[in-house]
């Protein structure tokens, strides 16, 4: 099977969704700053959320330049990560909404945390498909990267029961941690 169309696909999905997060924000009533103010939260929660989706969108182009060919299961796999990357305009409205509230902030990190195992899991299913010796393999190695975004993330959803600040924070320094693309693959390009 031909990658391409599974990457115009995602880019799709991935616009579509973003498209959608935009249109939920509200113009608001008034004309001077002070008008703003209220809608901080909403708008802090889009900027996030748009960040974390053009990382999963820069990567994901990444990861596919090594990628030679797909399968059936690449195509599951790939549309697992498009579900919970979906999912993202409504945890980001619930967070923003709300305020940073500690449950829309943990679920906020649940979503993150599950495109996260999506992500991984598309990665070993191509790894396998690949396989063990080849560019794409020895690109991602061991996946360390992965592997402590996984935990980061699981201990922001703990913390923001705590003070969902500092687990939002958390969430935000995985941003952080993968805001250049993936140099792993550049590498080995």
């Amino acid at each position: 099977m031909d990658r391409g169309r599974l990457e115009a696909f995602s880019d799709g999905v991935i616009a579509i969704i973003i498209t959608i997060m935009v249109l939920e924000l509200k113009v608001p009533h008034g004309e001077d700053l002070t008008a703003l103010s209220p809608l901080f939260p909403v708008f802090l929660s889009y900027v996030i959320s748009f960040i974390i989706l053009g990382i999963y969108w820069n990567n994901h182009h990444h990861l596919f330049q090594v990628v030679e060919r797909i399968n059936g299961h690449v195509l599951w796999a790939n549309l697992h990560l498009l579900f919970w990357l979906s999912l993202i305009p409504f945890v980001t409205g619930w967070t923003g909404e709300n305020h940073f509230a500690s449950l829309p902030v943990a679920m906020y990190g649940v979503v993150l945390f599950f495109a996260a195992i999506a992500y991984t899991i598309l990665s070993i299913t191509l790894i396998s498909h690949h396989g063990a010796g080849s560019t794409l393999a020895i690109a991602i190695g061991k996946d360390i990267k992965g592997k402590v975004s996984l935990g980061i993330y699981a201990l922001g959803i703990l913390l923001s029961f705590v003070n969902s600040w500092l687990g939002f924070s958390l969430y935000v320094l995985v941003a952080i941690i993968w805001f250049l693309p993936d140099r792993r693959i550049e590498k080995v390009l």
